[in-house]
């Protein structure tokens, strides 16, 4: 990747994956799929993310049986309680490989975070990975702050859950992290047209098939809990903060949802990273910048929670 705009960091890291010849993610099957995403993770170094106090293996009762979720709990005093739910398209993605985030985030925003392991698609198919989410929430959520957090369709899962909560006076939610998030099933949009041909580590052809293992009903892709993007009202959702990357078909998206809460009066901090592609900020350990936003956002998260 030539690209002049992408930081020359994520141009070497686009350059190394490059070199696994791995087959994209829409070519094939969703085992296919799973098995490029396990390689590209086994080509990663290991050992990444801060040390913990705790990590424990857990689960939580689902409505299709019990939820795998992993705690982690960083040294020191833990402010409150952050859930997170990875990314991969709904499709793929695994505890194990959004380890080293969740490391970083524990310890950059003093909290406690539990990691989703959520049913996938196509084998689940919308609303079901969601409700494993929601689930999930209710099941850690306590007396003190609380947050949630996710990349890509994590991000999607966790405005999902913003807006359930919010629906059916779920748990108080004081804070929503949302990483480069799917907020519409749409593709028309310019940074779509720009940033979707293949080599930014997204493309337009993989979020065609993303949606169709995890909503293959197209009509209920419009509904707000598969689309954030067309809720009627964002009106009484949690503070966010929303982090977009500039080289990203996403962009345009994610800087709708930060504007449509805005305009219904919901505090929003958006972070822009004009020189990234999408999934950066799970790179830590790898990327300086990708670094530089997990302290800032560990930062942020912290006032919230010391704030409440």
């Amino acid at each position: 990747m030539d690209d002049e705009r992408l930081h020359s960091e994520i141009r070497a890291i686009l350059a190394r994956r490059a070199t696994l010849a791995l087959p994209a993610y829409s070519s094939g099957t969703p085992e296919a799929a799973r098995n490029a995403f396990a390689a590209s993770q086994a080509a990663l170094p290991r050992d990444r993310g801060a040390r913990m106090a705790v990590i424990v293996n857990e689960s939580v009762c689902g409505d299709a049986g019990p939820i795998r979720i992993r705690r982690y709990r960083p040294e020191g005093e833990v402010r409150g309680t952050l859930v997170y739910f990875h990314g991969g398209g709904w499709v793929f993605g695994t505890l194990d490989a959004f380890d080293p985030v969740c490391r970083e985030t524990a310890a950059t925003a003093g909290a406690e975070v539990i990691s989703v392991d959520y049913r996938l698609s196509p084998e689940a198919t919308y609303p079901e990975p969601l409700d494993d989410a929601y689930r999930a929430l209710c099941a850690v959520a306590g007396d003190g702050p609380l947050a949630v957090m996710g990349d890509s369709a994590g991000g999607n899962l966790a405005a999902a859950c913003a807006l359930r909560a919010r629906d059916e006076k779920g748990p108080r939610i004081d804070l929503q992290i949302l990483l480069y998030p799917i907020t519409d099933h749409r593709s028309d949009r310019a940074s779509y047209a720009e940033f979707g041909g293949g080599g930014y580590l997204l493309s337009s052809a993989d979020m065609d098939w993303y949606w169709g293992h995890y909503a293959p009903d197209a009509a209920r892709r419009d509904e707000p809990y598969a689309s954030p993007l067309r809720a009627a009202t964002l009106a009484g959702l949690p503070p966010a903060i929303v982090v977009i990357a500039g080289c990203d078909p996403l962009h345009d998206e994610g800087v709708e949802y930060a504007a449509r809460l805005t305009e219904a009066e919901v505090e929003v901090d958006l972070r822009e990273y004009p020189d990234m592609t999408h999934g950066f900020f799970t790179l830590t350990g790898l990327l300086g910048t990708a670094d530089d936003a997990a302290r800032s956002v560990g930062a942020a998260i912290r006032e919230r929670f010391a704030s409440r």
